[in-house]
């Protein structure tokens, strides 16, 4: 099966907007399909982790995520999920991350 090149280059750039409109949308409000979401600097500060940490826990699949483009992304129910399966207390002693 053979692809005409200028097609194709055509059909990947409009897939390409596509992706950088719902990263923009994104970003301005931090919500998709209604549900809240957090990326990689929110979890580091929130979980006291590092990014190499989350990076690890993805790897493992002990945390969801999604990905847009370059960014990384995680909806606040597999966070929550995460927490009660994976970190019992922060260290204030608190069962709650999220407030």
């Amino acid at each position: 099966m053979e692809i005409d090149e200028k097609k194709f280059d055509t059909t990947m750039y409009s897939i390409l907007g596509r992706l950088d409109e719902i990263l923009s949308c994104v970003k301005a409000r931090n919500i998709l399909n209604g549900e809240r979401l957090y990326d990689n600097q929110d979890l580091c500060l929130m979980l006291k982790l590092s990014k190499r940490s989350l990076q690890r826990y993805r790897s493992l699949g002990a945390l969801k995520y999604i990905q847009i483009g370059q960014k990384t992304l995680y909806y606040e129910s597999d966070v929550k999920t995460f927490i009660k399966e994976h970190l019992s207390k922060d260290n204030t002693g608190r069962d709650d991350f999220m407030g």
